[in-house]
């Protein structure tokens, strides 16, 4: 078992996938290099879904302020969004159509979340923001400039550790549908905020894996369509950072 992102969309069979079809075209053709995949060109697909996402998250944070139940979109942006990963994550090749509208979507869930969030804990989203913007630009630079270095032993461990956040996540999610059952993540413990700041740990070290796996497909030479893909995995990982930060603040603003 291959140990490169748990990220469904940076993971070596996709990517690998990729490649390989990336080599059967260059041996038929001449090799075209505006079609090659590109830190540049992924660099860029990725302030597109950022600025896509935000702008649907804007209008339904809007609307939810002006009488809109959020709850609505929210749901429907989830459900949609993850439809749309799962087809990319099988046909990364229709990435450049997929990826805008999952951010899109996206943007509904994370406008509908953050307007709950925010009625119920005025303030906390421009923290939550604020706190993965942070996140995102240290890891950024601990990994360009080489102090956390991607291994893969250090891969091993932090899709060890997603894996098993998924697979608790899953169980609770279960047992408290039909039991009367409920998670020890629920609430404002300090169990409950402790298990929040291992979460927010280990989304962050994904990040490392998905710069690490977008600088080997660009390395690679793998089809333009991968900066879309890769943009798109990229853009999951910080929306599950952004998400989990909302409950922790949520949490610690219970307390006071």
């Amino acid at each position: 078992m291959s140990f490169n992102s748990k990220n469904p969309f940076l993971n070596n069979k996709s990517f690998s996938s990729a490649l390989s079809r990336k080599d059967e075209v260059h041996n038929a053709t001449l090799i075209d290099y505006n079609q090659e995949m590109t830190l540049a060109g992924t660099i860029n697909k990725s302030i597109i879904l950022f600025l896509i996402l935000t702008a649907s998250a804007m209008v339904i944070w809007w609307m939810a302020f002006n009488g809109l139940n959020p709850i609505v979109p929210a749901i429907g942006g989830a459900i949609v969004g993850l439809v749309l990963v799962l087809i990319s994550a099988f046909k990364p090749q229709y990435s450049p159509y997929l990826a805008p509208g999952y951010a899109l979507f996206e943007g509904l869930f994370i406008g509908g979340i953050s307007a709950i969030f925010e009625t119920m804990y005025p303030g906390i989203v421009i923290q939550a923001v604020g706190a993965t913007f942070v996140t995102f630009m240290v890891c950024l630079g601990l990994y360009k400039y080489k102090i956390v270095k991607v291994t893969e032993q250090f891969k091993s461990v932090v899709v060890a550790a997603t894996l098993a956040i998924a697979t608790y996540y899953l169980i609770s999610w279960l047992f408290s549908m039909f039991t009367s059952f409920v998670p020890v993540h629920y609430g404002n413990s300090m169990m409950s905020i402790g298990i929040s700041v291992f979460v927010i740990v280990i989304a962050a070290l994904n990040l490392f894996l998905d710069f690490d796996r977008i600088e080997k497909g660009t390395e690679q030479k793998m089809p333009k369509y991968m900066e879309w893909y890769g943009a798109m995995g990229l853009m999951i990982t910080l929306v599950w950072l952004y998400i989990e930060f909302l409950r922790l603040l949520s949490k610690l603003n219970s307390k006071n």
